[in-house]
């Protein structure tokens, strides 16, 4: 009875891992839906040469090495400025992702698995 339950086991181990890796955050998509919601007000890419003033380019945000969970819960209930734009969860994750990416110090985490979080000006 064992050795049925382990064939099954082993039949299904290689869609479990397609299943894991199919729910990670995908910058690059992160970085489309930043491209077309963000853009207007976030300088979200290198390519792009202006923004709004008085809110901070993409990099400095990824510069700050917020926790992702931090970043995450602000693109939940954002600031009154920032509109609501009634992003998926999986939306969410992916531009966390891509603005995670633009930080050009990429740091290994640290032991309590939270980033170091940089002082906000200055």
């Amino acid at each position: 009875m064992g050795f049925r339950y382990g064939r099954v086991f082993t039949a299904m181990a290689p869609a479990l891992v397609v299943a894991g890796s199919a729910f990670a955050a995908d910058a690059k998509h992160g970085a489309v839906i930043a491209k077309r919601w963000c853009a207007a007000c976030h300088v979200v890419s290198s390519e792009q040469k202006s923004g709004s003033a008085d809110v901070p380019p993409f990099a400095d945000i990824a510069r700050r090495r917020t926790d992702s969970n931090a970043l995450a819960a602000f693109l939940v209930d954002p600031h009154p400025k920032m509109p609501d734009m009634h992003l998926t969860r999986r939306e969410i994750e992916d531009i966390v992702a891509y603005i995670r990416s633009l930080n050009p110090a990429a740091t290994p985490p640290t032991p309590d698995g939270k980033d170091v979080e940089l002082p906000k000006k200055g």
